[in-house]
């Protein structure tokens, strides 16, 4: 394991958080107003506004490197929705033409005054995460990374500025025609949001580079979108994913190249790799969305149709009164599934006391039994009332009542007997059994 020293690697890893988090927060209005492409086209169309500020002030740290990119991001914005709006072309298709075009004057201008400023393409487009520690101005009589106030205060107002017009915000993304009916002015908010993207993405560049503040501007917003509907979580949940990026990059950054014998690796291409990471993770995790949430509820769904499934066959054959014991082979041949999946089903029911095994035949217990019936009962109802309601075709009813059965409550069965005038035989002129059996209601 590679030697931790915190005096030199706190500080990158607390550089790191700074401009993930610090970019991750407006990502998420990007994201949501789905302007995912704005926030990279503003990225690469503020390089000639960082150029040109060096220009005139020969200087990397002068204010008015953010003017002048807080200027282009603007202009980037305004180009954009000009050419949309007047050149009826496709938002994409203006964003390409605009931050293509301004990223090459950057490139033209950064290689141009090469010679007389010392400006490195290579650092604006994978930063110099790693140097931080090593530029640093002295607050309070100790010496901290230049990059952590700067980066702190573009969080500060990032961060401050959602809060204080969070609502303005919520309403302006979702249903722009209602902010403004409300007065909410949702074209202000739209231009103020693209200055803090161009601020951030300019106080990122030299730090971390356009590649990170763009991931960072929408993966951790992605992700955060996949495990919450509420916009307050996402915004925290984004953030607290672009910190646990920069945490998990700067270690994969220190460890992995020695696993995988390479020399080394970037700090801040590592946090775009892990953040990428944990957006796959999220992807397939999702409470509501994730694949592998799916794929596990859809075989819980399976398990509990073919629970179901046997628990009726069961019920049907003590209905008529034939094979009151069946045995595995029976239930194989009738429900046509595996021998595997038919053996875990029927272990399910034993352990849930809706079965009973007697040697190799199966029986229903007395809970068992009623659910059986609840599941007959709504299986005929549905057939009643897809035949007298929805004119179904008499060979269609079994399968199109299947499908209902099993999602069938007491209240909808209660509702499906109103509807059809409580009647005694299904369609197919087979007894639709009662709610409870009559024993019981005597008892």
């Amino acid at each position: 394991m590679a030697t931790w020293n915190w005096q030199f690697d706190g500080w990158i890893i607390l550089t790191g958080m700074l401009c993930a988090v610090a970019a991750a927060l407006p990502g998420c209005f990007l994201v949501l107003r789905r302007m995912s492409m704005l926030g990279d086209a503003i990225a690469h169309a503020v390089l000639p506004g960082l150029a040109a500020a060096f220009l005139i002030t020969e200087s990397r740290s002068s204010p008015v490197m953010f003017a002048g990119a807080v200027v282009a991001g603007v202009v980037t914005a305004l180009l954009t929705e000009w050419i949309r709006r007047f050149g009826r072309v496709d938002e994409g298709a203006s964003m390409g033409v605009v931050f293509t075009s301004l990223f090459a004057l950057g490139l033209v201008l950064i290689v141009w005054s090469a010679d007389r400023v010392h400006l490195d393409a290579d650092c604006v487009l994978y930063g110099a995460l790693e140097f931080t520690p090593l530029d640093t101005v002295s607050i309070a009589g100790r010496q901290i990374p230049r990059a952590v106030p700067v980066l702190g205060t573009v969080l500060v107002i990032n961060a401050a500025f959602i809060v204080l017009f969070f609502k303005e915000l919520r309403i302006s993304t979702f249903d722009p025609a209602l902010a403004a009916a409300l007065g909410f002015r949702p074209g202000l908010m739209h231009y103020l949001l693209m200055v803090l993207v161009a601020v951030t993405a300019v106080a990122s560049f030299e730090t971390a580079g356009s590649i990170l503040v763009v991931a960072m501007f929408i993966v951790p917003a992605a992700a955060a979108s996949l495990l919450t509907d509420r916009l307050s979580s996402m915004v925290a949940i984004s953030a607290l994913l672009a910190a646990l990026s920069a945490l998990l990059g700067h270690t994969a950054a220190l460890e992995l190249p020695r696993l995988l014998g390479f020399g080394s690796t970037t700090t801040a291409g590592m946090m775009a790799v892990c953040s990428g990471g944990l957006l796959f993770v999220c992807v397939l995790i999702s409470p509501r969305h994730g694949l592998l949430t799916r794929l596990v509820r859809r075989r819980l769904l399976a398990w509990r149709i073919l629970q179901d499934d046997i628990i009726a066959v069961l019920f049907r054959l003590q209905e008529r009164g034939d094979h009151p014991e069946t045995n595995l082979q029976t239930m194989q041949s009738i429900l046509l599934v595996r021998p595997a999946g038919l053996k875990l089903a029927l272990r399910l029911l034993q352990y849930r006391k809706l079965i009973r095994f007697s040697g190799d035949a199966v029986t229903l217990t007395a809970a068992g039994a009623a659910a059986g019936r609840q599941l007959v009962r709504a299986h005929r109802l549905w057939e009643q009332y897809l035949a007298s309601h929805a004119s179904v075709d008499a060979a269609r009813l079994h399968d199109k009542a299947e499908r209902f059965e099993h999602f069938t409550s007491r209240t909808l069965r209660d509702e499906l007997d109103a509807a059809t005038h409580a009647p005694r035989i299904d369609p197919h002129g087979t007894p639709i059994p009662d709610e409870t059996p009559a024993d019981a209601e005597s008892g």
